[in-house]
C-alpha cells in the first residue's frame, strides 16, 4: 500500500501517552553514559553524559553530523568498546562485550566472499551449533523476507550493492538478535536502491517485530523508519532533541507528513557551534 501524497499529518499523530510504550518491557538502557579517548597527543570526549531507554519492538535512528559520535555508540551497546562511565544494561544486565543477542548490519557488507548467498545467511545459525535441518526453513524463511530466495545460489561478486546489504540483512536476522544495530547500512547505495531498502526494510520491521537501532544522516531517511529520533550534538555527542514520530505504517518518503517531520529534525539538528555552512552541517532530505 502507497500513502497518499495529500497524507495529512494531523490524521495520523496519536498521543504517545496512549499510543506509546506503555506496559512494554524497556530492551535497552543507557545511564549518564561517556565515552573518552586518550592519545599521547590529546584527549578526546567522544559521548558525554548519555541517557535513553529502547523498548522491545521500537525502531530508533539516531541522526547527528559527522564525528558527533553516533558509531561510537553504536559500538558500546554492541559491546565492541566499554564506556569510560556510566552504565549500559540490556535486559537488565550489564553489557559487558559482544553478543549473538545484538548483531550489527555495517554500512559495508561484511560477507564471505567464498560463500554463496544462501551459504552467508546460514552461517551465524552454524556458529550458535543449529542442526542442519533446523537450519533449512529459518534460511527459507528470511531468504523470502528479504526477496532473495531466487538467488540464493550466486557468489557475492555476482550481487549488486543492495543485494548484498539484503544478505547482510537476512544474516542478521537468521540469528534472530533481540535488537539488530544498523550502522548507516544504506548510505553507500544509489538513490533509487536506498529508496527500495527504506521500503523493504519497513515491511521487514512490520513482520518480524525486530528491535532496531539505526544511525543515519538522512533525516528523510529517519522521518520515514523511526518511532523516535534521538538528535546529537557535536562532538562531544550528547542527546540534544527526542523527536516522536507518530505516523501510520507503511509510510511514503514523499507524503507532505514525511517531509514536515524531516523538517522538523533537520531545523533540531541546527547548532550554533556551526558559524558557517560545511560538509558536516548539510543534512540530506
Amino acid at each position: 500500500m502507497v500513502l497518499s501524497a495529500t497524507f495529512d499529518r494531523e490524521l495520523v499523530e496519536t498521543s504517545i501517552a496512549t499510543v506509546g510504550n506503555t506496559g512494554i518491557e524497556t530492551l535497552l538502557t543507557l545511564s549518564n553514559v561517556s565515552k573518552h579517548f586518550s592519545t599521547s597527543r590529546h584527549d578526546t570526549t567522544a559521548l558525554n553524559d548519555i541517557s535513553f531507554d529502547i523498548k522491545k519492538g521500537e525502531f530508533i535512528v539516531v541522526v547527528g553530523p559527522s564525528g558527533c559520535g553516533k558509531s561510537t555508540l553504536l559500538n558500546l551497546i554492541a559491546g565492541l568498546d566499554k564506556a569510560t562511565s556510566g552504565t549500559l544494561t540490556f535486559e537488565g544486565k550489564p553489557i559487558r562485550g559482544p553478543g549473538a543477542d545484538r548483531v550489527v548490519v555495517f554500512q559495508e557488507a561484511a560477507l564471505y566472499p567464498w560463500l554463496n548467498v544462501r551459504s552467508n545467511v546460514e552461517f551465524g545459525l552454524k556458529m550458535k551449533g543449529v542442526p542442519a535441518k533446523e537450519r533449512k526453513p529459518i534460511v527459507d524463511r528470511y531468504l523470502e523476507l528479504v526477496n532473495l530466495q531466487n538467488f540464493q545460489k550466486a557468489l557475492v561478486h555476482e550481487l549488486s550493492g543492495g543485494m548484498k546489504q539484503r544478505v547482510q540483512i537476512a544474516r542478521a536476522l537468521a540469528v534472530e538478535p533481540d535488537m539488530l544495530l544498523m550502522d548507516e547500512p544504506f548510505a553507500a547505495l544509489d538513490a533509487q536502491t536506498r529508496d527500495a531498502l527504506q521500503l523493504e526494510l519497513q515491511d521487514i520491521w512490520t513482520r518480524t517485530g525486530s528491535t532496531i537501532f539505526f544511525i543515519t544522516h538522512n533525516v528523510r531517511e529517519a522521518a520515514l523508519l523511526a518511532d523516535r529520533v534521538l538528535v546529537m550534538t557535536p562532538s562531544p555527542g550528547a542527546i540534544k532533541a527526542e523527536i516522536p514520530v507518530a505516523l501510520q505504517r507503511p509510510r511514503n518518503p514523499d507524503t507532505h507528513a514525511v517531509v514536515d517531520y524531516a523538517a522538523e529534525i533537520r531545523s533540531a539538528l541546527q547548532h550554533s557551534d556551526y558559524h558557517r555552512a560545511t560538509a558536516d552541517t548539510v543534512y540530506a532530505i
